[in-house]
């Protein structure tokens, strides 16, 4: 009987879930926190993930120890600290900065489908990272990245293409993350051995 289900997530222990939705054969490693968040089918983030106010497409991979969409701060204020917008934790009667929450819940993260994030890389909110791309491990994403892009470093800066443009054109085309479950492994096999020209060849 195959671990992943398409009704439930699986969701390790230790995880904070809060005002999230996830898709089918979905998993969440344990000790991860996810809010505001919707996860699409076959993704997965690894042990110690925070995740706030992102859409993650399907077949995403999120390594260990990641963050993306890491809230701010009130830069512009006499103080960066919580009691500006949380003021109701240090004082009765004050209550919190709706106008402070709402404008970050706004500010998205998107992750496309089939994209890599590696162990510990933080992904900004309003940025996103397209279809097929792979953060390096301790990038540090403050730009959008382009389908099928590899980007590394501090700030993250794209280091060469994962396929060629045409190569990526084509499986945008293809879309194979919209093929149902059962065609998936139908085609399982071709996943594993197919060259990417050849598999293309075959599906388009």
């Amino acid at each position: 009987m195959a671990r992943l289900s398409a009704e439930t997530p699986f969701i390790h222990p230790d995880c904070e879930i809060t005002t999230s939705d996830f898709g089918a054969f979905v998993e969440i490693g344990k000790g991860s926190r996810i809010a505001n968040t919707q996860m699409d089918d076959f993704s997965y983030c690894d042990r110690f993930v925070d995740i706030a106010n992102a859409r993650i497409g399907k077949f995403a991979n999120i390594a260990s120890f990641c963050r993306i969409g890491p809230t701010d701060h009130p830069m512009q204020q006499a103080s960066l600290h919580h009691f500006l917008y949380r003021s109701d934790d240090y004082w009765e009667g004050t209550g919190k900065d709706a106008a402070f929450f709402e404008h970050r819940l706004g500010r998205l993260a998107h992750i496309g489908h089939d994209t890599w994030i590696g162990h510990g890389a933080i992904i900004r909110p309003d940025v996103t990272i397209g279809h097929g791309a792979i953060v390096a491990a301790g990038a540090v994403v403050t730009k959008d990245v382009d389908p099928y892009q590899i980007v590394a470093g501090l700030p993250a800066k794209p280091m060469r293409a994962r396929f060629p443009t045409a190569i990526a054109d084509r499986l945008m085309a293809l879309a194979w993350w919209d093929w149902d479950h059962d065609l998936v492994r139908d085609r399982l096999a071709d996943f594993r051995n197919l060259p990417i020209e050849t598999f293309l060849e075959k599906y388009e």
